[in-house]
């Protein structure tokens, strides 16, 4: 299948959990054979208007990220990709009316995977990108409730989630470095001062923490740690590649999700697959008690203080290093649903 990705922003210039969701969805369905081109605004150096990277065709639409030039642009270019499908981004809104506008001239459907919003997305445009698609993904039922709000049918949307390397999960040694982990992206939303206000609660306890990733937050957390006195005890690890932090995760026996804006949980994700209790803070912008729901290694608090009494009653749980449960949640059963998404909008065109 030819697939075309729409998206102005790309995790080469602009990196966001939007972006990072992109390029991940591009990349693994190009290595399952697809024939996959990211219409886009220019990343590279050079004068070429394409460029290749991890199987994925980046076709330049425009040189600057001008939101206006681009959808102008853009319905020519999905004309010259000739599509079985459009995937588009939902921000900037108006790439995916520009979208439709080719789709109708080359009959293909138009599948939007919403993520979040942008600031200078306007709620009138959001609700003709809403109207203009044909099938709308959501990674939980959080946004899936935020695109409801802009007007979309229950039934025109479908929940996809982001996926992992299972195989690596089960594969991977066991690194025993941590009992207690925090996992994400160290920004204004990360909220990792919860996690440390619940460590030092437990100073009076044996335990050894550590915090995988980095951000503009990072100083200001490795202070908080330090005028709590835990900072001999929690390692600060910076950003690192899976095959470095799930034997970590593996290890562990309690991951803490405390993010106060989390469209998908990905990184709890990684820790519940590897066997870890996951605790999870209770945030109205978050859908990380999602994946807790139902799971008898998850459970959810509203306070530092719950988080650090549900640290001592995980001690109830054994240890595990793996949870075959979330293997539902790899790439290959993820992709498949985004295959069968894409043949059931093609059929609905009568393209089968």
């Amino acid at each position: 299948m030819r697939l075309a990705f729409v998206s102005l922003y790309t995790d080469q210039r602009r990196s966001d959990g939007a972006t990072r969701r992109t390029r991940r969805i591009a990349e693994r369905l190009a290595a399952r054979g697809h024939e996959v081109v990211v219409l886009c605004a220019q990343w590279w150096e050079g004068p070429l208007d394409a460029f290749e990277q991890d199987g994925v065709e980046y076709v330049a639409v425009t040189r600057n990220l001008s939101v206006r030039t681009f959808a102008s642009k853009l319905p020519f270019a999905l004309r010259r990709a000739k599509p079985d499908v459009i995937h588009a981004a939902n921000s900037p809104p108006s790439q995916v009316v520009a979208a439709k506008t080719a789709a109708r001239f080359l009959r293909v459907p138009v599948v939007v995977d919403w993520w979040a919003i942008r600031e200078d997305d306007s709620d009138g445009m959001l609700r003709r990108a809403v109207r203009k698609a044909d099938r709308v993904i959501a990674p939980s039922e959080l946004v899936k409730t935020d695109v409801r709000e802009y007007g979309a049918a229950e039934a025109d949307v479908t929940v996809v989630p982001s996926s992992i390397d299972f195989d690596l999960v089960s594969e991977a040694e066991i690194d025993n470095r941590a009992d207690l982990v925090y996992a994400r992206r160290l920004d204004e939303h990360a909220n990792v001062e919860s996690f440390l206000l619940a460590l030092a609660e437990l100073r009076d306890r044996d335990w050894r923490a550590a915090v995988i990733g980095d951000g503009p937050q990072r100083e200001a957390a490795e202070e908080t740690a330090a005028e709590l006195r835990i900072d001999d005890r929690v390692s600060f690890l910076g950003d690192l590649p899976p095959a470095e932090f799930v034997p970590i995760l593996k290890g562990a026996h309690v991951l803490a999700q405390t993010a106060t804006d989390q469209p998908f949980a990905r990184n709890l994700l990684w820790a519940l697959a590897c066997g870890c209790v996951g605790i999870v803070e209770y945030q109205a912008r978050s859908s990380a008690h999602e994946l807790v729901e139902n799971c008898d290694r998850g459970v959810r608090v509203t306070s530092p203080q719950e988080l650090a009494d549900e640290v001592v009653a995980a001690a109830d749980h054994a240890r595990a290093s793996i949870n075959r449960s979330f293997a539902r949640y790899g790439h290959g059963p993820v992709m498949e649903t985004y295959e069968d998404l894409y043949a059931a909008e093609r059929d609905d065109y009568g393209l089968f």
